[in-house]
C-alpha cells in the first residue's frame, strides 16, 4: 500500500482547523496538527483520537524553526493558527502583529524549506472594512482595526512567498463561519457562542441594535471542505472569498434558537451587512454551500452542551467588554483627532 499523503494543519485543534482535519483524513491523508491549544481544545480532535495517522503537537507557531521537523515530506498545509478578536486586538496590537504576522512567516518559511506543493492561508473578510456588498475579491481594502490588520499582513506575506520564491500558495478570506467546535472561550466575540451560553443559562440574546444587520454565515464542514479543495487545485496565487453567499439577519437566528431578546448599543464601525460574493470560488474550484442555514443551526443546537462552560455575557459585562471598541472605532472620535492635529 503506497504511502499516504500528508497534511500539514496549523490551528487545527481549533475550530475551523479540527473540521479540516476530518476533511483530510476522509481523504486519504496523514495529518500533522500544530496548535498551542490558546483557543483549541485537544478534545476537538477526539473524532481522531485512536487514528494512528493524525499526530498533534502542542506548540507555538512562532517556534516553528525553517527546517522544522513537522514538515517533512509533508505536501499541503492549511495555515488556520492565529489569535481572533477585535477588541483585544486594539488593546494588544504588539501581540497580533506577532503572531498573525510572524507566526505565519515562520510557517511559511518551513513550508519553502520542506518544498510544500501547496500552501494555503486562511485570512479574513475584515480586511475589507466597510464594505460594499456583495463583496468581490477586487473590493479595496480597509483595515479598521488591528486584527484585520494582522490577518491582511499575514495574507500579503503569503502571496509574497509565492510571489518570490515560488511557494505554491492560495488565499482564502473567511466571512462569518460557524458550527460545532467554535471557541467557548476568550473575549467577547462570535454571535453564536453569545447566544449558545446565554440559552444554556436561560438569559435573553443580547441583540446589538436592532437585529436587522446580516452576516454571511457559513457552516464550519463547508468552510473546511473549499480548503481542501484549494489546497488540492492545480491552481496558485489565487484570493477567493469564501461565505454562503446568502445572509442571514440576527432577528433570523434568534428566531432560529428560540428566546427572549434584549437589545444593547449598536457598535460604531460595524456593518449593516457582510455578504461574500462566491462566483469566484464557485468558479475555479467547484465548490459551493452544501448545509443550510437552518440545518447549520439545527447542528449546533444538538451540540449546545459543547457550549456550557463558556463565559456567560450580559448587558453590564459586554458594555465594560467593549469600551475600548468605542472609544476607538467611533469616527466622530478619529475625525476630531485629525481636526485637531
Amino acid at each position: 500500500m503506497p504511502n499516504k499523503a500528508i497534511a500539514v494543519v496549523t490551528g487545527g485543534a481549533g475550530f475551523i482547523g479540527s473540521h479540516a482535519v476530518d476533511v483530510l483524513v476522509s481523504r486519504g491523508y496523514a495529518v500533522r496538527v500544530i496548535d498551542n491549544l490558546s483557543g483549541g481544545r485537544e478534545a476537538n480532535l477526539r473524532s481522531q483520537a485512536t487514528n494512528p495517522d493524525v499526530t498533534a503537537e502542542w506548540r507555538d507557531i512562532r517556534d516553528i524553526a525553517p527546517d522544522d521537523a513537522a514538515f517533512r515530506d509533508a505536501s499541503i498545509v492549511l495555515h488556520f493558527a492565529g489569535i481572533g478578536d477585535i477588541v483585544p486586538s486594539i488593546e494588544r496590537p504588539s501581540e497580533y502583529m506577532s503572531v498573525n504576522v510572524q507566526g505565519t512567516v515562520q510557517v511559511l518559511e518551513a513550508a519553502r524549506q520542506a518544498k510544500i506543493k501547496r500552501f494555503v492561508y486562511a485570512a479574513s473578510s475584515s480586511c475589507y472594512g466597510l464594505a460594499n456588498v456583495p463583496t468581490r475579491e477586487d473590493h479595496p481594502i480597509n483595515t479598521k482595526y488591528p486584527y484585520a490588520l494582522s490577518k491582511y499582513l499575514g495574507e500579503l506575506s503569503a502571496l509574497h512567498w509565492f510571489g518570490v520564491y515560488g511557494l505554491s500558495v492560495n488565499v482564502i478570506r473567511i466571512f462569518n463561519a460557524y458550527g460545532t467546535r467554535s471557541r467557548t472561550s476568550g473575549a467577547y466575540g462570535a454571535v453564536f457562542g453569545v447566544f449558545l451560553k446565554q440559552k444554556i443559562a436561560g438569559k435573553p440574546f443580547t441583540v446589538v441594535g436592532d437585529g436587522t444587520q446580516s452576516r454571511d454565515f457559513l457552516y464550519v464542514t463547508d468552510v473546511a471542505e473549499a480548503f481542501v479543495a484549494a489546497a488540492e487545485a492545480q491552481i496558485s496565487g489565487q484570493v477567493w472569498n469564501l461565505g454562503a453567499g446568502n445572509p442571514q439577519t440576527v432577528n433570523r437566528l434568534v428566531e432560529l434558537l428560540g428566546g427572549a431578546v434584549i437589545n444593547i448599543p449598536k457598535r460604531p464601525g460595524e456593518p449593516d451587512c457582510t455578504w461574500a460574493d462566491i462566483g469566484k470560488i464557485s468558479r475555479d474550484l467547484g465548490w459551493k454551500p452544501k448545509v443550510s442555514f437552518e440545518q447549520g443551526v439545527a447542528n449546533v443546537l444538538a451540540d449546545i452542551d459543547y457550549w456550557r462552560d463558556a463565559p456567560l455575557w450580559d448587558v453590564s459585562s459586554i458594555a465594560s467588554a467593549t469600551k475600548t471598541w468605542f472609544a476607538y472605532m467611533d469616527p466622530d472620535r478619529t475625525k476630531e483627532v485629525s481636526e485637531r492635529d
